[in-house]
């Protein structure tokens, strides 16, 4: 019993020193500091203030999602509309027509993708065959535009002495 006492008396101390090194941070900055400079404009270049402010569209999310299912703007989505992207999209996987779905016709994309890759048509890949099949990878512009910092000297580079 007297574990839980201590261990409660801890948590308490604990908390307590959190509040006293977190709970008083440094001082707000100014918000003029954390602004950038605004642009300097051409002398007599003065742009006009519209004369009210620009409104927000009325149409939601939800809303627009629903008029896109509902085809005949009847204010209503019946179960055809619904489901009808989802014909569509089963009706493309369907290549023969015969309204049901084999292994082979889901699969259509990765067995073209096998077969392609398959070089020497012998049913397995090898390596250098299956490397083929990577999902090409996006150019690293595309990733991230963010510079990266250069990581700090360590304190014996900085006065300028050899670590060793």
């Amino acid at each position: 019993m007297w574990r839980y006492a201590v261990g409660a008396g801890a948590a308490l101390l604990l908390a307590f020193g959190g509040f006293l090194l977190f709970g008083h941070g440094p001082a707000p900055t100014p918000l003029a500091a954390v602004l950038p400079p605004a642009p300097v404009k051409a002398a007599g270049a003065v742009t006009p203030l519209p004369g009210k402010a620009p409104e927000a569209d009325a149409k939601t999310r939800e809303r627009k999602r629903f008029d896109r299912y509902d085809k005949d703007r009847d204010d209503t989505v019946s179960r055809d509309e619904y489901f009808a992207a989802r014909r569509k999209a089963f009706a493309k996987l369907d290549a023969n027509g015969d309204g049901r779905l084999s292994f082979e016709e889901w699969a259509a994309k990765s067995v073209a993708k096998f077969t392609g890759a398959d070089g020497d048509k012998s049913g397995t890949l090898t390596r250098t065959e299956f490397a083929t099949t990577a999902p090409p990878r996006r150019p690293a512009s595309a990733r991230c535009a963010c510079v990266r910092p250069a990581p700090a000297p360590s304190p014996a580079a900085r006065d300028g002495e050899d670590e060793n």
